[in-house]
This record gives structure tokens, sequence and C-alpha cells, in this order.
């Protein structure tokens, strides 16, 4: 993490962009479509610093080792993970791991779930491949 820290008119400058999940004095959690739309246009071949200027964000304010290091986080997690690899996983990693067995019905409850995501995700993608064939 940076040692940069953010003045409080900064963070009410950042808040304004609807890109912006969230924002303290010490980080930016930006939202999963501000993620995904900057993986569709970095492998269009638009450089981390034109894609963070394009949707509105001040790259002198964050910072160039912020904006390479966020480029180069994102992209690890799609190439790994897919779309999924985007999501903030600081809210699903919370919590005591479930050490008991589940019941037939939470189990039930749980894959329910599981294909709820994956349905999302599926037209994710299609909407993804869309707006890639649009954009060429």
């Amino acid at each position: 993490m940076s040692k940069k820290l953010f003045t409080p008119q900064e963070i009410e400058q950042l808040k304004q962009n609807e890109y912006v999940k969230s924002v303290s004095e010490k980080g930016i959690t930006y939202t999963k479509e501000f993620k995904e739309n900057f993986i569709m246009m970095s492998e269009k071949g638009k450089f981390p610093r034109e894609i963070f200027e394009y949707y509105g964000f001040n790259v002198e304010m964050l910072g160039m080792q912020g904006v390479n290091s966020a480029a180069k986080r994102w992209k690890q997690a799609f190439k790994t993970q897919g779309p999924l690899g985007l999501d903030d996983s600081r809210t699903k990693n919370s919590g005591r791991p479930l050490k008991r067995e589940l019941t037939i019905e939470e189990q039930l409850l749980r894959t329910q779930a599981e294909l709820e995501v994956l349905k999302i995700e599926n037209e994710l993608l299609k909407k993804l491949r869309l707006m890639r064939k649009m954009l060429e």
C-alpha cells in the first residue's frame, strides 16, 4: 500500500467519481464496473494512465505508482480468475470458516446461490463480448 494519504479535499473529489465505491485517506475501492472497463480497454492496447483519465480520475492525485499497481493487480486477477477475480473479496473472506457439516437444506441453498452467481457471471460475459464487438 502506498504511503500517500489523501487530503479531505481529495477524498471529496474522489467521492464525486461514479466509479469509486469508497474512499478513505489511505485508499480507494473502485467499482467492479470500472475494473471490467479497465480490463477491456487495456486489452485494446490503452495504457493505465489513459484509462484512468478517460474515466475522470486525476492521475496526478492518485499517483502513477497507485495506478500502475492497481492495473497490475486487476490484470493478474482477471487472468487467473476471470471476471470473478475483479470482485471485492474482502466481503467474502471475513469471519471464521464453517467447521460443522452442512445440512442438506444448507447445501441446497449454497448450491442455489452458486448457480445464481454463475448465471449472473454468464450474463456479464455475454455483455462484455457484445461490448467488445461494438468497440471493434
